[in-house]
């Protein structure tokens, strides 16, 4: 018997099946705090990166190097996170994902290199990236077994936490060392996630009803057994893969790249200029809150294409206005056009191919937001900030484009 499967049997008893409203709500709840304790721990290493900086003695260049490492190791993981899920199942994975994570938080105070910084970053981001799938995996299932659309409100947990995270993290950079800041999240999250972690563990992922989610045998027909979906299924994967990725490079360029635009070339004051982020995620957050009732009355499609379009009307607005406030409401636009764009992808291909296809799109996502720091630093260079900054309006664009001209083919899949 495998080992996940020995450690959950022997704490726990045999799970069992999940069924019915009643016993769904907690199941809701656990995943729920997993995805803000995702974003709480994501956020509050983020904001001690200078203070490791300083301690390491790196320079940027070695810093970036460093930093690197968390982007490697989640991307190298998911797609072995996506066979775990379908061998032992999501929710053992996401547990001890999750526990890893929050052991792996403590480590980058133990560095006093850039070198040993990018490798213990490795672990931390193998993590990370390892509790992104399994967590959308065990979503993926509950949504169906709901049959309501509430992807986006696990997805609104997860921007409350990041929130939360680095609102703690500022108050408390004054007041502890970014060992005891960081061994502080350990804690929070070793206790979080075992208490979180009883209820997956206690229960099977539930059984998809009806018709528009079908058991897992509609899986199973598209898929081998090492959940490799029919070409046409593939083919669809990517696509949601493509947008989730247009999705993800508009949040990486605007969280590296927004501050240094008001400042730069709308001569913001500092403090206003480091508002420009704030505004972006407080309405993807106030978005994806929003998103199963948008969902409900728009369908998937019609999201997509209608949440593409607001985020590249909202980006021209916000990289090509003359004034501060402009781009802030446009920063603000397109916060609430991306906002559920990505959860709708990914749950998307985790309907269409299980586990596999929300490591697929995942990884397509996380690519996305690897690219668009670097690729708006070159075309800055090559032309300017501004300029370079509509590349998010034209991908969101396109995300719409793509989304609108896959419909049917999207809609025959679910019905065949």
């Amino acid at each position: 018997m495998p080992t996940l499967n020995k450690i959950r049997t022997a704490i726990l008893g045999e799970p069992r099946v999940t069924s019915g409203a009643d016993a769904l709500r907690p199941l809701r709840s656990a995943l729920t705090l997993f995805f803000a304790l995702d974003g709480f721990l994501f956020a509050g290493w983020v904001v001690r990166i200078p203070a490791i900086k300083q301690q390491t003695g790196a320079s940027d260049g070695a810093l970036g190097l460093a930093l690197l490492g968390v982007s490697a190791g989640a991307v190298a993981t998911m797609t072995l996170t996506g066979r775990l899920c379908r061998r032992f199942g999501s929710h053992p994975v996401t547990v001890v994902a999750a526990l890893l994570m929050s052991l792996g938080i403590a480590l980058p105070p133990l560095t006093r290199s850039p070198l040993a910084l990018g490798l213990v970053l490795l672990v931390f981001g193998a993590a990370y990236g390892g509790l992104n799938v399994a967590m959308n995996s065990a979503a993926v299932d509950l949504v169906a077994a709901l049959r309501r659309p509430v992807m986006p409100s696990f997805h609104a947990a997860f921007s409350v936490g990041g929130m939360l995270g680095a609102g703690l993290g500022a108050l408390l950079a004054g007041r502890l060392s970014v060992t005891a800041h960081l061994l502080l999240l350990t804690a929070t999250g070793l206790i979080a996630g075992a208490a979180a972690g009883r209820v997956l563990l206690a229960h099977t992922p539930p059984p998809r009803k009806g018709p528009s989610h079908r058991p897992p045998a509609s899986v199973v027909t598209r898929t081998d057994s090492e959940g490799r979906g029919k070409p046409r299924e593939r083919r669809l994967v990517t696509v949601f893969g493509l947008i989730a990725l247009c999705t993800a490079y508009g949040e990486g360029a605007l969280a590296d790249w927004g501050a240094l635009h008001l400042r730069q070339d709308l001569a913001a004051p500092a403090g206003l200029a480091a508002l420009g982020y704030s505004v972006f995620a407080l309405a993807m957050t106030l978005g994806r809150l929003s998103g199963t009732a948008l969902l409900e009355r728009l369908g998937q499609t019609r999201l997509l294409v209608a949440g593409g379009t607001t985020a590249a009307l909202g980006m021209l607005l916000g990289s090509l206005a003359p004034s501060v406030w402009a781009a802030l409401a446009g920063f603000a636009i397109t916060g609430l056009g991306l906002a559920n764009i990505f959860p709708v992808a990914v749950g998307r291909a985790g309907e269409l191919a299980g586990p596999g296809g929300v490591a697929a799109a995942s990884t397509f996502g996380y690519g996305g937001m690897l690219l668009g720091p670097p690729a708006i630093g070159i075309l800055a260079e090559r032309f300017s900030l501004p300029l370079a900054l509509t590349t998010v309006a034209a991908l969101a664009a396109g995300s719409a484009l793509v989304a609108y001209a896959t419909r049917r083919a999207g809609a025959a899949v679910s019905a065949g």
